[in-house]
């Protein structure tokens, strides 16, 4: 009886060559091998290391990468030795060991990483020779040749690092040669057959199939620098070194092989972004929206490095305020740069850029072609704070069918507005069909609308055209001093409110703010008006006072003395002589020759007394006023 075994090794291999199959059998197992293995393509290659070198004794560690198709994470990997008739498996995924490697060989593999993982311990010398790794049947399915060396020197060869990259995709590379190289040139050369052909150095010389793909950044570390290589193609897979000094005469290099795979699931960029003088272009950035990304960036490639021009964190280079915005879409994976108003300079190599160690980079290049901008409008407008405002963009034919919209512009972003409803911004949209316009109306601007605008059109998600109008806004018009200061500045608001006696969110007219402002300037010139009417009146009474006033001295002392004093005196009791009768003055003589005279008869015939002089008089009468004015009792009431 012919018997028919399943290994456990290969899985479906048969043993013996004498047996005979019923056509059924051999359709199922055709049916079985093509559906297993069909779906993996000779373009999807495995890859690994060329050779790798272990110690005596001692071990070695082999990976292998695949595609990660759903097929290939399923399908047997192996390890196997070549001969010259064939290549014996080794070790596989099913779990299958040589007995001469019983004890000394694992295979690991990380499906969810497209890669598996070769271990050899206690090398020999008959270890020595060629190897495959694969998936599928051994020669049959996918495999990659590596070379095995078993040394017995001390110093091992440092082997290359290996970078597994899909195409169109991206792969950083670092190389790290000490502090000692700090200032020396650095640079990433690709090997052929008899030299190592320059792709970028740090003294700005590049290779021009890699121009804008390649850049070269100093780290932070001495004499460390990195390589980002992205767009990557087919013929990009290779040998290369990074290195510093020059190559084949002095300084360092380290090996790095980079193997460049077809992915079919891997998105189609364009290369190439076409763009009018004063359009717009519009790139669109992938990246797994899986990944823990902090920060994606747009910037623009040159020789030395990759200047930033716009990132997720809401930066914006200020040369390009008002003209770059990033819509990020994480349901899909993409984020969306927009630049507008382009200039003749604007014309170079665009990167998109995420901070995941595992991000898809991409760039793309920007050419500045003949022709007109599909939107169209005034580029500046200028108005006066209060007035009406209607702002028109005019777009083609092209555009009938698409979503179009207005938007502020601001650093983090312009979101669409769409709605022809008004809102408490007071601002709507609105669309002509028959003139093809698409209007932004202003019910009343105010101060803090100044800004730049953009009119835009998109179809299913995916930003299209823009045009940008910068809108400056100065002065208050008539009527709207108070409506405008309170858009403008609402802490300043709610002061002028709190100062006129209003509690803040009531509403005040302006003839109110007038009263308020007359009554605040009334009780600060009426207490002015009433101190100068006092200080008037004091200096006529002092001036009048004055006027009637004689110097008069008391002693060693002059003072002014109105002779009414004396009088006053008279009329409240003083005399010049308590115990004499009213005395009369005559003049005889000179001026001051006075008689004084009594109305009593008894003295008519007593001898006269001496004379005095009028100044005596004056100074006993000014005395007897001193004595006497404490006695003065005060004038009566009114009412009394």
């Amino acid at each position: 009886m012919n018997k028919c075994s399943l290994s456990k090794e290969s899985g479906i291999s048969v043993i013996g060559s004498s047996i005979e199959m019923t056509p059924l059998i051999a359709i199922f197992l055709l049916a079985f091998i093509q559906d297993e293995f069909g779906s993996v393509s000779s373009s999807n290659l495995i890859f690994g290391p060329r050779q790798v070198t272990g110690l005596l004794g001692g071990s070695v560690t082999v990976k292998c990468f695949y595609p990660q198709t759903n097929v290939n994470r399923h399908s047997r990997k192996y390890w196997c030795k070549e001969s010259t008739r064939q290549c014996s498996t080794i070790v596989s995924s099913n779990g299958f060991v040589v007995k001469d490697y019983t004890g000394r060989v694992t295979m690991t593999d990380f499906p969810e990483n497209g890669i598996f993982i070769i271990e050899i311990s206690e090398l020999q010398g008959r270890d020595m020779g060629p190897y495959k790794c694969g998936i599928g049947f051994n020669d049959k399915g996918l495999s990659f040749r590596v070379q095995l060396d078993v040394s017995k020197d001390s110093v091992m060869p440092e082997e290359a690092q290996l970078f597994y990259v899909e195409k169109l995709g991206s792969v950083t590379m670092t190389c790290d040669f000490g502090e000692q190289y700090a200032s020396a040139r650095k640079y990433l050369c690709k090997m052929m057959k008899n030299s190592c052909s320059n792709v970028i150095d740090t003294y700005g010389n590049f290779d021009p199939h890699f121009k804008g793909r390649t850049l070269l950044s100093q780290l932070d570390t001495p004499g460390a620098f990195s390589v980002i290589m992205t767009q990557l193609k087919k013929e990009d897979s290779g040998l290369y070194l990074c290195g510093v000094g020059n190559y084949g005469a002095d300084g360092e290099t380290k090996e790095l092989d980079i193997h460049v795979y077809e992915e079919a699931l891997v998105p189609k960029q364009q290369p190439v972004l076409r763009g009018v003088l004063n359009g717009s272009v519009s790139a669109e950035c992938h990246y797994d929206p899986k990944g823990n990304y902090t920060i994606k960036y747009w910037c623009k490639w040159k020789k030395h490095g990759c200047t930033q021009l716009i990132n997720s964190n809401g930066y914006v280079l200020d040369s390009y305020e008002g003209r770059l915005v990033m819509h990020d879409n994480p349901g899909n994976g993409t984020f969306t740069v927009i630049l507008n108003q382009l200039k003749e300079g604007d014309a170079g190599y665009y990167w998109c850029m995420t901070d995941g160690e595992l991000e898809r980079k991409s760039t793309a290049e920007l050419k500045i072609v003949e022709g007109q901008p599909s939107l169209a409008g005034e580029n500046e407008i200028s108005i006066v704070a209060g007035a009406r405002l209607t702002i028109s963009c005019h777009y083609s034919c092209e555009y009938v069918n698409y979503e179009k919209y207005w938007c502020k512009w601001k650093n983090t972003g312009c979101e669409p507005r769409e709605s022809y409803e008004q809102d408490q911004t007071g601002m709507t949209v609105s669309c002509d069909k028959r003139r093809k316009t698409l209007s932004l109306n202003f019910d009343q601007v105010t101060l803090a609308d100044q800004g730049w605008y953009w009119c835009g059109v998109k179809h299913a998600s995916h930003y299209g055209e823009t045009f940008a109008v910068h809108l400056s806004v100065h002065g208050e018009a008539p009527g709207t001093e108070v409506e405008s200061r309170q858009t403008a500045n609402p802490k300043i608001d709610l002061e002028n409110k709190a100062a006129s006696g209003h509690e803040p969110g009531v509403g005040s007219s302006t003839d109110s703010q007038s009263e308020s402002r007359n009554t605040i300037l009334l009780s600060t010139l009426i207490p002015f008006g009433i101190a100068f009417l006092i200080l008037a009146a004091v200096f006529v009474v002092k001036f009048n006072r004055f006027r009637h006033s004689d110097l008069v001295s008391v002693g060693s002392y002059r003072t002014n003395i109105s002779m009414t004093d004396f009088e006053n005196a008279r009329q409240y009791g003083a005399k010049d002589n308590v115990c004499m009768d009213v005395a009369h003055e005559t003049q005889i003589g000179g001026t001051n020759d006075y008689v004084i005279t009594t109305g009593s008869p008894k003295e008519e015939g007593k001898p006269k007394k001496p004379k005095r002089g009028s100044k005596e008089e004056v100074e006993m009468a000014y005395t007897t006023f001193l004595l006497n004015s404490g006695n003065i009792p005060p004038p009566e009431s009114t009412h009394e």
